[in-house]
């Protein structure tokens, strides 16, 4: 039986594995991806010597073309030069979001945290939204037993602030970036951001370098810029994931997902979150009422990855 050469392929790592016809991934790998110049000598490195006939990658950037030039790596490939250059006969590049939201119908109750209680409504659309390196956002329509994945760059929208704090924050960020995304906020990198805008403001000589110094800070229980950031952070995750839900009314609820949420752990503040989610003025009772899970599988986008079927 041949097996399928599967990747979910973001800015920080790459992750490869093998998988049967419709089975699960196996001999799962994560290769730094600022150590190879770029996808096919990764994917070359994964494999040692090993011959696929078919490879299915999510990629952390838009598929609009041939050509895939990642958003937060400098990777880029063609895919005809890649399938070519790694023996293929078949090579599927989808967006990593929509390997997130197909691997939805793959979890079982065990996999999903319940952050905010609801009532799904079946064969509603569902959003998958998670804060990594960037931030990933796709829409799951089920019809039975058919599924489609509506793939989408929604963390390059705006940032709405919701308060006048996460209005300075957007302020000075105008400063550095011109237009300010969603995901200059909602992401590893924009928990920094927070933080380090939340220092400024409050006139605090405290300045953090990297995202975990945050986690750690607040886990101590001794920083508080460290804890207002995390609460300001779900907030405005919840907040994007309320805008969402209403854009497509998603009656079947959200999903949260990816490791930076899932390491946060308890750090992850599901009341703000929840109050972000529902302070939509007259929505606020329509958003009351749809389900918040979260995901807690790691390698989910391999999952999606290995049980993906093209239309």
């Amino acid at each position: 039986m041949s097996m399928r050469l599967i990747g979910d392929i973001g800015g920080t790592n790459a992750r490869f594995a093998l998988c049967e016809p419709g089975g699960v991934p196996q001999d799962e790998r994560k290769l730094p991806v600022t150590q190879y110049p770029g996808l096919i000598e990764a994917a070359q490195t994964y494999l040692a010597g090993r011959a696929v006939d078919e490879a299915v990658f999510a990629v952390a950037t838009p598929v609009l073309g041939d050509e895939v030039a990642f958003t937060n790596s400098p990777w880029r490939f063609t895919i005809p030069d890649a399938r070519d250059r790694l023996g293929l006969r078949r090579l599927t590049i989808i967006n990593d979001f929509v390997a997130q939201a197909a691997a939805i119908r793959g979890l079982g109750q065990e996999d999903i945290r319940l952050l905010k209680p609801g009532t799904p409504r079946a064969g509603r659309p569902r959003v998958v939204i998670g804060p990594g390196t960037g931030l990933g956002v796709a829409f799951l329509l089920e019809d039975g037993a058919k599924a489609r994945v509506l793939s989408s760059e929604a963390g390059h929208a705006s940032f709405s602030p919701q308060d006048d704090q996460q209005a300075e924050i957007l302020r000075h960020l105008r400063g550095e970036f011109g237009h300010v995304s969603t995901e200059r906020l909602l992401s590893g990198p924009g928990l920094l951001r927070l933080a380090n805008g939340l220092a400024k403001i409050k006139g605090v000589p405290e300045r953090f370098g990297i995202p975990t110094e945050i986690s750690d800070g607040a886990a101590a229980g001794n920083c508080p810029i460290c804890l207002d950031a995390l609460r300001m952070f779900s907030a405005i995750l919840g907040a994007a994931a309320g805008d969402l839900a209403l854009t497509l009314l998603a009656d079947g609820g959200v999903y949260i997902t990816g490791g930076l949420c899932r390491n946060l752990g308890p750090l992850l503040d599901v009341s703000a979150l929840t109050e972000g989610f529902t302070a939509k003025g007259r929505f606020s009772g329509y958003l009351g009422t749809l389900p918040i899970n979260q995901v807690m599988r790691p390698h989910t986008g391999l999952l999606g990855a290995a049980i993906y079927q093209e239309e």
